[in-house]
């Protein structure tokens, strides 16, 4: 079972991300992509630690993860992402576009030949005005072709607001 679960920030999905993953009744291997890269993030980071149980395997990954979740998934395990466009930002920065179509094609080829439950959470980003600076701009189209590749492949979607899921794609939970 794919989900992916698409949001603003602090729009609970996170939070609902976990809640899915603890209801699966199975091994949970949270899998994150971001780095402390500043204090801001290094609070960011703490708070999601604080939140998961303490039994949840952690794995830290912020550019292979198609190779992380090929290693990692297996019939009696869900594994939680958190979060795609974290880690896209990471490919982006590193200004290589070879790497960056590399990494996201991997990625995207894992998701057909996972087994077990997968959870995915990234940042809805194409919601608001179209932003200033070129990296800016395609960051929000690299985001947004990214999420119709992984909805495309998902058997469900979706969209937390207030801390409120809205079904896209798939069965109610």
């Amino acid at each position: 079972m794919l989900d992916l679960i698409l949001g603003g920030a602090r729009s609970g999905k996170s939070r609902l991300a976990e809640k899915l993953a603890i209801q699966s009744g199975l091994a949970v291997t949270y899998i994150a992509t971001s780095q402390a890269l500043d204090g801001e993030m290094s609070a960011r980071i703490a708070h999601h630690r604080e939140r998961r149980p303490a039994e949840w395997a952690l794995v830290e990954e912020p550019i292979e993860l198609g190779r992380v979740l090929r290693e990692h998934a297996a019939p009696e395990r869900c594994l939680l992402v958190d979060c795609l466009t974290l880690w896209l930002t990471n490919l982006l920065m590193l200004d290589d576009d070879t790497r960056l179509a590399m990494q996201r094609d991997a990625f995207l080829e894992s998701l057909g030949e996972l087994p077990g439950r997968i959870v995915l959470v990234s940042n809805e980003t194409g919601l608001g005005v179209v932003p200033l600076g070129e990296l800016t701009r395609r960051y929000v189209d690299e985001a947004g072709w990214l999420h119709q590749a992984v909805a495309e492949r998902a058997e469900r979607v979706q969209f937390c607001v207030a801390g409120l899921p809205m079904l896209l794609k798939g069965e109610p939970l």
